[in-house]
């Protein structure tokens, strides 16, 4: 059947769109910045030919609205805190001297001055910097950055829409700054706030911006009703504003819930909504508050956070019914594009029925501009990109990727058993500490050290043929024993290899498992200049060799100390990866877990006597709704128990997170019965500490005295200061030192003298307790 034109011709559009470039020019850019090779003004020139760049993909691709202002040299939530003036006091003499120094003095800190706090923007991959407000903040318009980005798009010649952080949304993420009571509540300043973006929004008015997007994702979550009235205040006074462009406020990540009310009788002109599966309800619940009669809906169709198709069919018959509940309906993705790769035709070793399934950025353009065409002049004129669409779907439908019986049998055939360890974790660790003979307060640190330069030219060498296996490997080994040595010395407890073998914590697994399908291009920004490769869940997975026991093995051949196992854990492999949408997450986590559990159960045959389960995505993967956390943990920490109860008493099972909010999680850390867990807490001072003693955490932690996010090397005293701090919280028999994180990103200068005071501070807090106990 022929679906009817819309009355109003539907416009294609994206919320925002990757940053890095093609060949990740920006991240280049940048660092060549930061180590003094790259000019300020080459680097704003590579950020002016991305920007025209990423336009001119985007209007051919049929995209009719072009977004402006989100892109940023290093985080958009940092741009917005900039553009409102909410600079931290410790930074405004960098940012007086140099507005561009000092921008990445506030991202990245200094070795004098301590950076903002990073964690994950909702629950994606994403960090963002946290910014940090009190009672006296003062707000200053900043629109400089915003109305230059949109004069360029509309020199360019293209139809450009203006994005901001919304102003409830930027005041939800922050915190109270350092020094200011801890119940202090930012969105206490949102009267302070709003003239600001008032002004923000007249500037873009003046500068010939027809309309605005207000990015208000916050809404999504669980909100107090005192959210939900600052949320109609906000849009009640801006919208009041006579001198401003139209408004668009837009939503993602989820449902709406209470606040879809509230911004439908806002005096805006437009609401932007997810109607992706995860947010599907949205659709009914906007029928049952009678549509937005008068407004412009831009409905956010075509996934934005995973690299599947579209189905066509499907997003045109959600269209089809939001006609009715709009006067003008627009075509655009969930969210920003910035959460997938660019494009997926740069992947020319993929297998070429898998890659029929990919959509990344530019792939979504198209498909978006198609469906924008479907709805606008009927479905004739896109029949045969329907037709194609139809047979890519049932292409991946019924292919032998996606279905391995052997591995369907084994997950069905697990039982509640296989979760649990042998002994509870009182019995356990006892047989532990007999059997590693570990200090008070022991050292380690996460897992990796730094990926340097040889490291990956050694890489490159094997992948060109420059050199063989052999001499690959021996490069590896080589840097193993380095490694080892280097810790030794410096008096570390537990050690690790240094992972100088693997290129990611998730691609390096991905590509040894079948099921999985890596990238070589598929580039996504995780923070700054920090870009990975999320792999592509998709089939059905199982582990055929050994993935780490060779390493690990040689390794601890080079020491008589205990060297750590190190795996990464289910939820992390789904989370940073693209999954699966054709099954339910639980059931692809479990056969993860299961491959997972073959490589514990080697490594501990092998002689490996500590294993660690990274698990960072634990926090990061929670559903924003509380209705939808008990399903997910239930799946997520049965997973992690899954991959890690086979081994005996006396293995000692440590995991690890960072960079998110655990305070709502920690219930769920304690269902993992790991042994030990590290976690990030140098930015947060600590804070995660005191949530697990609130919380009567039982076991072993060791929350990180090291930033390893930021190039300052902490002093012995800094790092003493927060280990007597996490005493405060946690008995120092079950107190770990070390890093928030690995040191992959960090350089060997640094990584020796952080690692050394990290070291003298567990020496130095160890004599206090023993003169205390003497």
């Amino acid at each position: 059947m022929t679906a009817k034109p819309a009355a109003a011709a539907a416009r294609a559009t994206v919320y925002g769109y990757p940053r890095q470039g093609r060949n990740r020019e920006l991240k280049k850019a940048v660092e060549g910045y930061w180590k003094g090779r790259v000019t300020a003004d080459a680097l704003r020139q590579t950020a002016a030919d991305l920007r025209r760049s990423n336009w001119e993909q985007q209007t051919e691709a049929g995209i009719h609205e072009v977004p402006t202002g989100d892109f940023s040299f290093y985080d958009h939530v940092l741009d917005t805190s900039v553009m409102v003036g909410a600079v931290p006091e410790r930074h405004r003499a960098a940012t007086a001297a140099d507005a561009l120094d000092g921008y990445f003095a506030m991202a990245r800190g200094t070795q004098d001055v301590a950076p903002l706090e990073m964690t994950k923007w909702f629950d994606t991959n994403y960090h963002y910097l946290v910014p940090e407000l009190g009672p006296d903040t003062v707000f200053t318009a900043d629109s400089g950055k915003q109305v230059a980005e949109l004069k360029e798009a509309l020199a360019l010649g293209h139809a450009a829409r203006p994005v901001l952080v919304g102003p409830v949304t930027y005041l939800l993420l922050a915190k109270p700054a350092p020094g200011v009571a801890a119940d202090f509540q930012p969105i206490t300043l949102l009267d302070r706030l709003l003239p600001v973006y008032a002004q923000v929004l007249a500037d873009l008015r003046a500068a010939g911006a027809e309309w605005v997007q207000v990015d208000e994702p916050a809404l999504v979550q669980d909100r107090t009703p005192a959210d939900l009235n600052a949320a109609a205040r906000a849009y009640r006074e801006l919208g009041g504003a006579t001198d401003r462009p139209k408004i668009l406020v837009a939503s993602y990540f989820g449902r709406l819930g209470d606040a879809l009310q509230v911004l439908a009788a806002a005096p805006v002109e437009g609401l932007a909504l997810d109607f992706t599966d995860s947010a599907a309800s949205n659709l009914d619940a906007l029928a049952a508050v009678g549509g937005l009669p008068g407004k412009r809906l831009v409905a956010g169709v075509v996934d934005g956070r995973n690299i599947w198709i579209n189905d066509y069919q499907k997003s045109l018959a959600t269209l089809g019914t939001l006609l009715g509940l709009a006067d003008r309906v627009d075509v655009a993705a969930s969210c920003s594009l910035l959460h997938v790769p660019l494009d997926a035709n740069a992947e020319r070793d993929i297998d070429p029925q898998i890659r029929r399934w990919l959509a990344f950025a530019r792939q979504k353009t198209t498909e978006i501009s198609t469906l924008a065409r479907g709805l606008a002049q009927g479905t004739d004129v896109i029949a045969a990109e329907l037709a194609a669409n139809r047979a890519d779907l049932a292409s991946r439908a019924h292919s032998a990727i996606t279905h391995d019986p052997a591995v369907r049998d084994r997950t069905a055939a697990v039982t509640d058993a296989d979760g649990r360890r042998s002994q509870p974790y009182a019995q356990r660790t006892a047989a532990q500490r007999a059997h590693l003979r570990l200090p008070v307060l022991p050292t380690t640190t996460i897992g990796s050290f730094p990926q340097t330069d040889e490291l990956r030219t050694a890489r490159a060498d094997l992948r060109a043929g420059r050199i063989d296996t052999a001499g690959y490997e021996e490069r590896i080994e080589n840097e193993i024993r380095e490694v080892i040595s280097f810790q030794e010395k410096t008096g570390v407890d537990v050690l690790v290899h240094g992972e100088p073998e693997r290129n990611d914590m998730v691609q390096y697994f991905a590509e040894q498992l079948t099921g999985y399908v890596a990238t070589q291009h598929g580039w996504v920004q995780s923070y700054g200049t920090r870009y990975v490769r999320p792999p592509v869940l998709a089939g059905d997975i199982s582990r055929p060799e050994p993935m780490t026991v060779r390493w690990t093995t040689y390794a601890q051949a080079q020491t008589s100390k205990p060297v750590k196992g190190m795996l990464t854990g289910p939820v992390t492999m789904l989370a940073w990866s693209f999954v699966r949408d054709d099954q339910p997450l639980g059931d692809t986590a479990r056969q993860v877990a299961l491959a997972l559990r073959d490589e514990v159960n080697d490594l501990e045959a092998a002689g490996t006597s500590v294993i660690q389960v990274d698990e960072p995505a634990l926090r990061e993967t929670l559903p924003l709704r509380a209705a939808d956390h008990a399903e997910y943990l239930a799946w997520a920490t049965e997973s992690f128990r899954l991959s890690t109860s086979g081994v005996r008493p006396d293995t000692q099972i440590h995991t690890h997170m960072c960079y998110a909010e655990f305070g709502d999680i920690v219930q769920a850390i304690d269902d993992l019965d790991a042994d030990v867990i590290s976690l990030e807490a140098a930015r947060s001072h600590m804070q995660v500490a005191d949530e697990l003693a609130e919380h009567g955490y039982p076991r072993e932690a060791g929350p990180g005295v090291w930033d390893i996010h930021s190039p300052r090397i902490p002093s012995t005293g800094e790092a003493a200061g927060l280990l007597r701090k996490g005493l405060g919280a946690i008995p120092a028999e079950r107190l770990w030192v070390n890093p928030d994180c690995g040191l992959k990103t960090r350089g060997w200068t640094e990584t020796r003298a952080s690692l050394e005071n990290l070291v003298a501070a567990a020496r130095e807090v160890r004599a206090e307790l023993e003169v205390d106990n003497g």
